[in-house]
């Protein structure tokens, strides 16, 4: 029996998951502004519906955000007007609910000890546990997002001094966070013990950067230095960097899917450089999931390096059989007139002079939905192809993140509630092959890809593979488990199934 799909409430021709936002921070540089500004500009991927700067200006904090592109908001004469020798920047991908002006960060704060500028990359899983005994003690919150709780915590924290306050805050939370916090004379940067986000160090001439990406150093000039190690605290300051250990050392568990989608592929994240790494990952796929065709073609961007590496290892030859529209904006007017498949073609068109009567195989990172590789098929047998093969560079996304990434409901998601045939029928395609679990994985551990380790991960490192096992590395209490909806999920065969029947 085949199994039908639940209405989908959000936009289906963007059909990826969304990392929530990245962080950058710089101490100790005349034209921090200026270089905050740059490397949000690096990491515009991260987030896209919203940006701000803080520059710290001897203890005055100056702040500018708005619900805009890096590109579009940032003027000379505003970065002129940032003053200051510090800054800490955010660009927000905004989620449901709260609003989203407001939400925007870094958030301010002041103490008596001081003032605070804080931007965080995660999510605080017992967040909104901790708000309502917050609130029923008296607080009073002006946003909507978890970050927020932290300030509280650290304003009724006993510690001596900011960072302290700021270490003793960070003990009652747990989620995921990179995090950076502007002092007036210094900058911390905070990973999680598991260290599920990323965060690097690096250096510009005599000061000191702090970014998600290393992507953010390159066009800065700074040079990479190393991963802030899972539960680490560095602390920049005119005396230079310390570290310190918040939490007694754990097995790490950082996020796979930065590796298979999220990052920049010029990045390393995690001691692994970004490009290799999916390029491996296509390899491997044409290995466990070979098929006779005349044509490798990725869905670009993302899956342009699986692609390459998947045509090397199978010596199909490879081309761009489908071409993107790098000039879409977040808005566009659609024609009264229905368009077939308008959302996609704005920004993927197929070329049929190199399609037509070949058999092809498609390469992309992922599938959440299926509803925009269902149209990506009919797309390319419109151009001419006789065969349209599907394969995916990760494991099926069975599970929603709740470590920082916005994602469907589990109902949502394709793999969740359909074998792998129910999916090739309603992808319309001739074939679907994914990697599994440890496929992944053992790619990522593997000395192919792997530089000498940035962080003292080994290569017997764990993931955080919670999207494609449900296997949460965080526990959830019972009220969390219902408030995240996974109280009564009955799981057989690791699919949590839906009696209707699928349409094609």
């Amino acid at each position: 029996m085949f199994h039908s799909f639940p209405p989908l409430p959000i936009d289906s021709s963007d059909d990826h998951f969304h990392e929530e936002c990245a962080v950058f921070g710089i101490f100790g540089h005349p034209e921090a502004s200026k270089l905050a500004y740059l490397g949000l500009y690096a990491l515009q991927h991260r987030g896209q519906e919203g940006t701000g700067i803080a520059t710290m200006d001897h203890g005055r904090i100056n702040l500018r955000k708005s619900q805009s592109l890096v590109s579009e908001f940032y003027t000379e004469e505003m970065l002129e007007d940032l003053k200051g020798s510090s800054a800490v920047g955010h660009n927000r991908y905004a989620t449901q609910g709260g609003d989203p002006e407001r939400d925007l960060q870094p958030l301010t704060a002041f103490f008596s000890d001081g003032s605070m500028a804080l931007v965080h990359n995660g999510n605080l899983t017992n967040a909104p546990e901790i708000r309502r005994d917050l609130e029923n003690d008296g607080a009073l919150f002006t946003t909507m997002v978890d970050s927020e709780v932290l300030v509280h915590l650290i304003a009724r924290s006993r510690g001596t001094g900011l960072v302290d306050r700021i270490a003793q805050a960070l003990g009652s939370v747990k989620g995921s966070y990179s995090l950076l916090a502007l002092l007036p004379d210094r900058l911390l940067g905070i990973r999680d013990p598991l260290g599920l986000r990323p965060l690097s160090l690096g250096q510009l001439g005599e000061s000191f950067v702090l970014a998600s990406e290393s992507c953010a150093f390159d066009l800065i000039g700074a040079r990479f230095i190393r991963d802030v190690e899972p539960g680490e605290m560095v602390v920049i300051s005119k005396s230079g960097v310390e570290s310190y250990r918040l939490f007694p050392k754990k097995d790490s568990a950082p996020c796979i899917f930065e590796l298979v989608y999220f990052a920049r592929p010029d990045s390393q994240v995690f001691g692994i450089p970004v490009y290799p790494a999916r390029k491996e990952l296509g390899r491997q796929l044409a290995l466990l999931h070979p098929i006779e065709a005349d044509l490798v073609i990725p869905v670009p961007d993302s899956g342009v390096a699986a692609a390459l590496g998947y045509s090397e290892a199978s010596g199909v030859p490879f081309d761009m059989g489908l071409v993107r529209n790098h000039y879409v904006g977040r808005t566009f007017i659609e024609p009264k007139q229905a368009i077939r498949h308008f959302g996609v073609k704005i920004k993927l068109n197929a070329v049929p002079d190199l399609l037509k009567d070949k058999r092809v195989i498609v390469v992309d990172d992922s599938i959440v939905r299926g509803t925009t590789s269902r149209k990506i098929v009919t797309m390319l047998r419109a151009a001419g192809a006789s065969e349209v093969h599907m394969r995916i560079a990760s494991a099926p996304i069975v599970s929603p993140c709740f470590y920082g990434i916005d994602t469907p409901t589990r109902g949502e998601l394709i793999a969740s509630t359909h074998d792998l045939e129910e999916i090739r029928r309603y992808l319309k395609a001739d074939s679907v092959g994914y990697l599994t679990v440890s496929a992944m994985e053992e790619v990522m551990r593997s000395s192919n890809v792997r530089k000498e380790p940035a962080s003292s991960s080994s290569k017997e490192e764990q993931f955080c593979n919670a999207c494609f096992t449900g296997n949460y590395p965080i526990p959830f209490t019972q009220e969390e488990r219902i408030q995240h909806g996974l109280f009564d999920l009955i799981q057989i065969g690791g699919l949590t199934r839906n009696p209707s029947d699928i349409q094609d």
